[in-house]
């Protein structure tokens, strides 16, 4: 096998990965079927999208630094494994005890894998094409992401509900695909870069940690982190919040609202196809600049909308908007300690974390207000993105 074919092998690999990566945006509409099926408010059931992202908190540094141990491309196999684990657990039922704990390995496998394929991303393709690499790959994710809604709200209107797991025939469906990209990545060659800064060599486990969060003392750093929180606090407070809008204005059926969720993701699936072309040949100040200037938009739809359209309108902007941020941020933090992207991908990771702070208050604040005072929050995050704008070079 030549060298260019070795190189396509390893990039399809790599994107089938990434349709795995996009497992973990099920839990905005799973968290809507338990809360229907279980009787839970907004806030109880809000805890099961923050508790995926609570481990990226935990888990994105310590894969940082396991990464300089086991490589990049053992680790996403170690993230795909915990991954298929996670998705087989609610075929067994769909209790309360057993989705936090299916949703805690899918966050655990998903902390592992974010943090580690984006490296390996960069492993295959360098310089000036990895930002646009990376949205490609976001595109591939986003696939799964749509998808996901489709799935369950077939498998909750079979006449025979699916053998009997009705909407939950997601799981067992992504698990045969999480299988499959485990076995693609397996034997698929990929070179990677060793190590070579002495802190990645240094035997002290405590002494890489204390180096990766000085990380944080570098402006672009600590700034790049705060705007992925924002980013994913937005992402999984539209996919978790969007169908409870049209629920609670339009009286949509959940089955019915479960389009909302569907229709964000096919936005943000263009906006990542359609970004991995213009960043290539546009200015990405500027690409940000309309990214963020789409999601306020929507921002103002979704509080003051009462209408179809206006709603629909609404949840398409926010899907094409914030389809290029993580890309763009990611990037932009990368590049910036070009010697120890490793560490820079875990805090970058950690800052999915943003995606248990951001529903847990959308909860509190749907709960006193409606729908309404989830949005104000989700507004918070955009006008942190307008502030970030002078550091996208």
């Amino acid at each position: 096998m030549n060298n260019n074919s070795v190189k396509r092998l390893a990039m399809v690999s790599v994107m089938f990965c990434f349709f795995a990566m996009g497992f973990v945006d099920l839990v905005g509409i799973a968290s809507n079927y338990v809360k229907n099926d279980l009787g839970l408010n907004d806030a109880t059931a809000n805890i099961f999208p923050s508790l995926v992202f609570f481990w990226f908190l935990l888990f994105s540094v310590p894969t940082g630094v396991l990464m300089n141990k086991l490589g990049r491309k053992k680790t996403v196999l170690l993230s795909l494994l915990v991954t298929v684990v996670s998705l087989l657990l609610p075929i067994f039922g769909e209790s309360f005890w057993l989705m936090l704990v299916s949703f805690s390995f899918l966050g655990i496998g998903n902390a592992l894998m974010q943090t580690s394929l984006n490296p390996l991303v960069a492993s295959v393709a360098r310089g000036s094409h990895l930002a646009s690499t990376l949205t490609f790959g976001q595109f591939v994710k986003a696939i799964a992401s749509f998808m996901a809604p489709y799935i369950a709200a077939w498998g909750a209107t079979q006449a025979i509900p699916s053998c009997g797991l009705g909407w939950r025939v997601l799981f067992p469906i992504y698990m045969c695909i999480g299988i499959a990209a485990s076995l693609l990545l397996l034997s698929t060659p990929i070179h990677e870069e060793q190590p070579t800064n002495a802190d990645a060599a240094a035997p002290s486990v405590g002494h890489q940690f204390a180096t990766c969060f000085r990380l944080l003392g570098k402006p672009i750093v600590l700034l790049s982190f705060i705007g992925i929180m924002c980013h994913v606090g937005i992402d999984v407070g539209t996919n978790t919040t969007a169908p409870k809008i049209l629920m609670e204005r339009l009286h949509f059926a959940l089955n019915d609202a479960a389009f909302a969720t569907s229709l964000y993701f096919i936005f943000r699936t263009l906006g990542c196809l359609t970004g991995s072309f213009f960043l290539r040949v546009v200015n990405n100040r500027l690409f940000f600049v309309i990214s963020i200037t789409m999601m306020a938009l929507s921002m103002l739809g979704l509080f003051f909308g009462t209408t179809k359209f206006v709603l629909y309108t609404a949840i398409a902007l926010v899907g094409y908007g914030n389809s290029n941020i993580f890309s763009l941020v990611f990037a932009q933090a990368l590049q910036s300690v070009p010697e120890k992207q490793n560490e820079v991908s875990g805090l970058m990771i950690m800052g999915l974390f943003g995606g248990t702070i951001f529903p847990l208050i959308m909860g509190f604040a749907s709960d006193a207000m409606g729908q309404s005072g989830a949005v104000l929050v989700m507004a918070v995050g955009v006008a942190y993105l307008f502030t970030y704008i002078k550091n996208i070079k």
